[in-house]
Parts: C-alpha cells; sequence; structure tokens
C-alpha cells in the first residue's frame, strides 16, 4: 500500500501544471508566465548577458544588434536595436518572452501582438542588483544574488588597488555623444565614487545628463574618460583646448570593447572597475604624485 501511495504521489507531481510565473517590471507592470520561459528574445546587452552570466545563454532565441557577449550570442539572430526592434523578426522568433528597456518603442506593439513583455532598465547599482533578482526569478534560477556579490567584491578590490595619490582626482566621464555624462546616481558613478575619485557631474543632473560642452569647460576636470568613437575632436570643442586634463595629457581613451563594458549595468562591472582603476592610476595617479 506504501508503494502504491508513493508512486500516485510521484504521476501528481509529474503530471501536475507547471506553475505559473508573476514578476513586476519596471514600468510596475505584472507580468503572468504560465511556465518558466524556454524562448527567450533580449533587446537590451545588460539583459542578454544577465541571463548568459545566471546559466541561460541557451534560452536565448535573439538579440538586439548590439549584443555582442558572451560570443554565443553573437550567431543568434539579430532583432533590431533595443529602442527600434524589428516587430516582425521578434514575432517571428516565436518567443515566450522578450527582455527589453522601459524606453523601448516596441513595449506596447509587442503587448499588441500577445506576446509577454518584461522591462527592465538598470540605471544604479541598486537596479542592475534587482534586475538580477527578477531576471534569477524568471528563470528561476537559484541563488541569482551570488552574481551580484562577485561583482561587488571585484569593485572593492579594483578601489583597493588605486594608490592613494589618485583619489580625489576630478573626472568628466562621457558616455556617448551629445555630449552624455555619466552623472553622479548612474552606475557608472556609483563606481566612481567607490574607486574614490570625483565626479565632476552635480546630483541633481541626473544620472545621464546632456550637457553643455561649456560646462565641462568650467569644471576643468583633473582627468577625462571617453571612448574611442566619441574621443574625436574633444580639443576643437570651444574652450576645450585649455581644460586640464587635455592640456596636460591625462585622457583615457577607451576601445570598443572597453567601452562596451563600461557603459552597459551588468554582469561585467567589476571589470569596468578594473578598466577605470589603470585608467586612474596610469593618468591620475602618476601626475599628482
Amino acid at each position: 500500500m506504501k508503494r502504491f501511495v508513493a508512486v500516485l504521489v510521484l504521476l501528481l507531481v509529474v503530471l501536475a501544471p507547471a506553475q505559473a510565473l508573476q514578476i513586476t517590471d519596471d514600468r510596475g507592470i505584472t507580468v503572468t508566465l504560465p511556465q518558466t520561459p524556454r524562448r527567450i528574445v533580449s533587446l537590451l546587452p545588460s539583459l542578454t548577458e544577465t541571463v548568459c552570466e545566471l546559466g541561460e545563454c541557451k534560452r536565448l532565441v535573439g538579440v538586439d544588434r548590439y549584443s555582442n557577449y558572451p560570443a554565443f550570442v553573437r550567431s543568434l539572430p539579430q532583432a533590431g536595436g533595443g529602442i527600434d526592434p524589428n516587430i516582425e523578426a521578434v514575432v517571428a522568433l516565436r518567443p515566450d518572452l522578450v527582455l527589453m528597456a522601459t524606453s523601448s518603442r516596441g513595449v506596447q506593439r509587442l503587448e499588441a501582438l500577445g506576446l509577454k513583455v518584461v522591462a527592465l532598465e538598470p540605471k544604479s547599482s541598486a537596479d542592475v542588483q534587482r534586475v538580477m533578482g527578477k531576471i534569477g526569478q524568471l528563470l528561476e534560477v537559484a541563488d541569482a544574488q551570488r552574481v551580484w556579490r562577485v561583482i561587488d567584491a571585484g569593485v572593492s578590490a579594483a578601489a583597493q588597488s588605486l594608490p592613494p595619490a589618485a583619489k580625489n582626482t576630478r573626472v568628466y566621464f562621457e558616455v556617448s555623444r551629445g555630449p552624455y555624462a555619466a552623472g553622479t546616481t548612474s552606475f557608472i558613478g556609483e563606481t566612481m565614487l567607490r574607486l574614490g575619485v570625483k565626479n565632476i557631474m552635480t546630483p541633481e543632473l541626473g544620472p545621464f545628463p546632456k550637457i553643455n560642452p561649456e560646462y565641462v569647460v568650467r569644471a576643468n576636470p583633473d582627468l577625462i574618460m571617453v571612448g574611442a568613437r566619441n574621443a574625436q575632436g574633444l580639443e576643437q570643442r570651444p574652450g576645450w583646448a585649455g581644460i586640464r586634463a587635455l592640456r596636460e595629457g591625462r585622457l583615457c581613451v577607451f576601445t570598443a570593447e572597453e567601452s562596451d563594458v563600461l557603459v552597459r549595468p551588468g554582469p561585467r562591472m567589476a571589470e569596468a572597475a578594473r578598466i577605470m582603476a589603470r585608467c586612474i592610476a596610469d593618468k591620475a595617479g602618476a601626475a599628482l604624485r
């Protein structure tokens, strides 16, 4: 009799319908999924990287044109950009979940076509930690927060690697043309703070403010960080030739690969901290000893 009961219980477990998943995304919308998603389209590089870091790259069936890490995702079909996704291409991939930014123009269109969309857009370190937890919940990955603990320890180690002379260096970090800067409340700005340098942006400007180039002239930073895509012609900007950082050669120009690491709020944030720390030690530390 006991054996019969045990077999019956096992059958009930196997045959029971998968439990529905519910998650509230960054729009405040609660999305219900009938089961753990198996076919995912990710339209934001940081979300793509998070899925893979949690060991679930195999669930991805499509990505945006900028998702290029890890190498596995480069072989996946591309479905346009994160802001301007190719709706037809996304639908053709038959996803049971689409991960995308809240700022994307395609969210409502995809939902109108019956697709499940979870919109997540991390901007601060706390956002990154929260988003990792939510994606871990979606994928039913136990202890997704282990990734955050590794990131946090890596950033701390990068900060400890800096020479004392490099501390309090006044830094301007240009994220993209516009120019758009990394504000103090962005994940980049928060990393700068942990590294012990001073961001020339002020908190009220927000995480990624579009600024007047004259702002940088007035602030006169000790060090400028910029990607190679944006570095050309800095000295030709009105008044910039006299900025201390440019005048004294304290400029870090990051490769395209380094820039990808630096501007993505995801699993490679510890690597980003190490890249920034090397820049600060090489350019600012030596000059300020």
